[in-house]
């Protein structure tokens, strides 16, 4: 099981290229769909998010090995979709996340310091 994720995401559609951002939502689906068929990913998955006065209207939680995933953010493809994306909707953003066991390593991180600073 995966301890490492992405989490990509974004606001509303930039006014006017509302039909750009679902081709390249649709463009992201299959990318990542290709990643989680060839292995690279363990899994991706998309959410959209109901109105509620924020500024985050969705996101992919793209999960996987952390090494993986930290090679992906740097490759030219994923760098491409990542520019495309961030042009035809508001607050784009990729940051790294853990989940499962990684959020226990994460705890462990977090005890160790209260421990050395207390």
């Amino acid at each position: 099981m995966a301890d490492a994720a992405l989490f990509i995401g974004w606001g509303n559609a930039v006014r006017g290229r509302e039909s750009k951002a679902l081709s390249v939502f649709g463009d992201a689906v299959a990318f990542y769909t290709q990643l989680q068929e060839s292995g690279e990913i363990e899994s991706f998955e998309p959410v959209f998010l109901e109105p509620h006065g924020g500024d985050l209207a969705g996101f992919f939680l793209v999960r996987g090995d952390r090494e993986a995933l930290a090679r992906l953010r740097v490759r030219e493809d994923v760098q491409r979709l990542n520019a495309r994306a961030g042009l035809i909707v508001e607050g784009f953003g990729v940051v790294g996340a853990s989940v499962a066991s990684g959020v226990d390593e994460q705890m462990g991180y977090f005890q160790a310091a209260i421990d050395e600073l207390a």
